[in-house]
């Protein structure tokens, strides 16, 4: 997966995927279920941190396998929409590589 320029993307966009999941479905419960507020915080950066790789990333993708715009606006989408970036992995396995 991590062998060309695609499945560099693919493998932080999962990464990416994964912890606006834990973000959602563990530190949000934990913090306003069982009072733990330190559980977001930690998360929270976390998940912002790897968004920002994400975010240089899709840019380094675009220009590298000369991805139509349309492509860059979809990968920039998934990463607000719980399970996004695993509906994108799933349709970037069948993209040709570079």
């Amino acid at each position: 997966m991590l062998k060309n320029t695609l499945g560099r993307f693919r493998f932080i966009g999962i990464l990416e995927g994964s912890s606006l999941l834990m973000l959602l479905f563990i530190a949000m419960p934990l913090k306003y279920w069982f009072g733990m507020p330190n559980a977001v915080t930690i998360v929270g950066t976390l998940h912002g941190y790897i968004f920002l790789v994400y975010i240089v990333a899709i840019v380094y993708t675009m220009i590298a396998v000369k991805w139509p715009f349309r492509f860059t606006i979809g990968a920039l989408l998934s990463a607000f929409i719980p399970f996004g970036n695993f509906i994108l992995d799933r349709r970037l396995k069948n993209l040709k590589t570079n």
